[in-house]
């Protein structure tokens, strides 16, 4: 009798881990569940849409349910459709694999008005999430604060011209979203130094290669990388992008119809006028389950509840880091279970006639991609009843 073993979330960390887990005993029962009708989670909905190189991990996720028998079970979410209680009843051992999907607010007074926008939400619109609010207005000098990779990449892709965009996914809302831009400066705000900022060289290097792009920084970012360095010397378009380094934000409040944002620097308290914020600092559960809760019982090694991830470790780490934790845990797994032939594992969901599987998604990726076009390398569905219409209905 095999185990049978549950991830929840089919992004990086649960594909990975389900990866290492049938890599190592092919004859286990592993499930992985989402919430969303089409798998690989931070690979379609978080990778920028115009980094296609990243986002061709998917197709050695898609081994681990075409080759390894891994079986999709997606439309499901654990929560609300299903109780922890009865998955962990139903299988040998359960993985949180669920990400962080809510937006990490600033703390600060007015972080709560209109115009400041989450760096999540507004990459959820821009990578079309089935539940993703519409684009907002960013008017002509945003503010975005962070200085991570995923600042980085809204910078890129509201400086990015129709051409430079050419190859990416990006769907036909948010091209005209980006074409009718009206941006005349962007601002980026983060509290470290220039030499402790968190995004890679690579990233720094390709913002700066962008032909409408003039990357500036202040006299004070003498700590600043060599990568950003040459980026700014290199960068010469009409688009000013300022970095406000050792700059804490401490306050928003609303001005002459706009916002204006107080920070600390090191000379004394400053505000900076802006159209809209962007706030790029980090994610948090959405509250569909306990985190806090659950997170204690796995550190407490009770009842094969295992974690991994975003959801373990909080917003850190890329998809590389995402395959070593996962075969480190598979392992763990492997030496702690005991199958239970008493456990019904995916029989549990046998009568739900709402639930999607992997030759479903099949069936949407081959749709997408022959909507390709010229300018796109595929044309997203986005609209969840789309995503859940049976494949012999795709065409009629």
């Amino acid at each position: 009798m095999s185990a049978k073993v549950a991830i929840v979330g089919a992004g990086p960390s649960g594909c990975y881990t389900a990866q290492a887990l049938l890599k190592r005993a092919p004859d286990l029962e592993v499930d992985i569940l989402d919430a969303q009708p089409v798998p690989y989670g931070l690979v379609r909905y978080g990778v920028a849409a115009d980094h296609q190189g990243t986002k061709g991990v998917a197709r050695q996720f898609a081994r681990v349910f075409t080759r390894q028998n891994a079986h999709f079970i997606g439309n499901l979410r654990v929560g609300r459709d299903v109780s922890m209680e009865e998955l962990r009843g139903a299988y040998d051992a359960v993985v949180l694999a669920a990400g962080l999907s809510a937006d990490r607010p600033l703390g600060i007074p007015g972080d709560d008005l209109p115009g400041v926008i989450g760096s999540g939400a507004l990459t959820r619109a821009l990578y079309e999430h089935p539940e993703a609010q519409a684009l907002p207005e960013l008017g002509e000098a945003p503010v975005v604060i962070g200085t991570g990779n995923v600042a980085i990449d809204i910078l890129r892709l509201l400086a990015k011209t129709p051409e430079e965009l050419k190859g990416s996914d990006l769907g036909p809302v948010p091209t005209d979203w980006l074409a009718a831009r009206k941006i005349r400066r962007i601002t980026v705000v983060g509290r470290s130094s220039a030499g402790a900022a968190k995004f890679s060289p690579v990233m720094v290097k390709e913002l700066g290669e962008l032909s409408q792009v003039d990357l500036r920084l202040p006299g004070c970012a003498q700590d600043a990388g060599e990568a950003l360095k040459a980026a700014v010397a290199a960068s010469a378009g009409p688009l000013p992008i300022e970095f406000r380094f050792q700059s804490r934000p401490v306050a928003l409040e609303q001005a002459d119809g706009a916002l204006r944002l107080t920070v600390e620097t090191p000379q004394g308290t400053e505000q900076i006028a802006a159209t809209s914020v962007i706030s790029a600092i980090g994610f948090t559960s959405d509250g569909a389950l306990d985190r806090g809760t659950l997170l204690q019982e796995v550190e407490a090694g009770t009842g094969h509840l295992y974690a991994t991830g975003w959801f373990r470790n909080g917003s850190v780490g890329a998809i590389p880091q995402c395959r070593e934790e996962g075969q480190r845990l598979a392992q763990q797994i492997l030496d702690e279970i005991t199958p239970d032939p008493a456990r019904p594992g995916r029989a549990l969901f046998a009568d739900r006639s709402d639930v999607v599987d992997f030759d479903h998604w099949l069936q949407l990726d081959a749709r997408e991609l022959a909507a390709a076009t010229d300018q796109r390398c595929r044309q997203k569905i986005h609209l969840r009843e789309e995503l859940l219409r049976p494949a012999n209905l795709q065409d009629a």
